[in-house]
């Protein structure tokens, strides 16, 4: 069974985003992309979460049941996480969770830059609560709703780069990490146009979905397997 990819929100179109996004950051690994279609069209902010969690967390059985390697929630609010982990007998990987951890193993000072406002106080407790608020520098909102990025995503990559040049000169920070799932469409276009580590969070959260899966099957066939 391959990686399940679940976008808690209703839109198709940031699916298909992050599902191309993950495949080219880990090729060779299996990954589907469902949509959760009882969902809000985004999530901005603690009420759509919560509107969110319960189609989402049904996904998650679902995708249990059917024997995935590992689930991807593919929020950068890490929606319902816990209680996702809790009904799943694979990994759970929060996107959310994997781009900080790769940030704070640089070693250096991140800031992230995500959509509206109302997901500061989100990414900042989820950051607190994973023991990782010494290596953060702040957590920007560029003002830029969460559908504008598969609407109009020029405009969004115009904001979000204005943005992370400013958490470069006036936070100090090392690095930038995405803070919004539908940002892997500019992920590319932001890393030749800024001088810093640019980290998108569906990448970090592919990568981390290998490396779990490689490991079970190294554990299931012996060292002697790898290569």
């Amino acid at each position: 069974m391959p990686v399940i990819l679940i976008n808690p929100n209703s839109t198709a179109a940031m699916t298909a985003t992050m599902l191309a996004a993950a495949r080219a950051a880990a090729p060779g690994l299996p990954i589907e992309g469902w949509t959760s279609r009882d969902g809000p069209p985004a999530i901005q902010g603690e009420a759509d979460g919560a509107v969110a969690a319960g189609p989402l967390l049904d996904l998650v059985e679902r995708a249990d049941r059917q024997g995935a390697e590992a689930i991807v929630i593919g929020c950068f609010d890490d929606t319902a996480l816990p209680e996702a982990r809790a009904r799943a007998s694979c990994p759970v990987i929060g996107i959310g969770q994997a781009a900080f951890h790769y940030a704070a193993l640089r070693g250096r000072r991140f800031s992230v830059v995500t959509s509206l406002p109302v997901a500061v106080p989100i990414i900042e407790a989820n950051i607190a609560a994973y023991g990782l608020s010494a290596a953060l520098a702040r957590v920007r909102a560029s003002d830029v709703p969460v559908l504008a990025l598969e609407e109009d995503p020029d405009a969004a990559l115009v904001a979000i780069r204005a943005e992370a040049r400013a958490a470069v000169a006036e936070d100090g920070a090392e690095t930038i990490v995405l803070g919004c799932a539908g940002m892997a469409r500019i992920t590319a276009e932001l890393r030749r146009s800024l001088e810093v580590p640019v980290i998108d969070a569906v990448e970090a959260a592919a990568g981390c979905a290998f490396w779990l899966t490689a490991g079970a099957a190294i554990r299931a066939t012996g060292p002697a397997s790898i290569g």
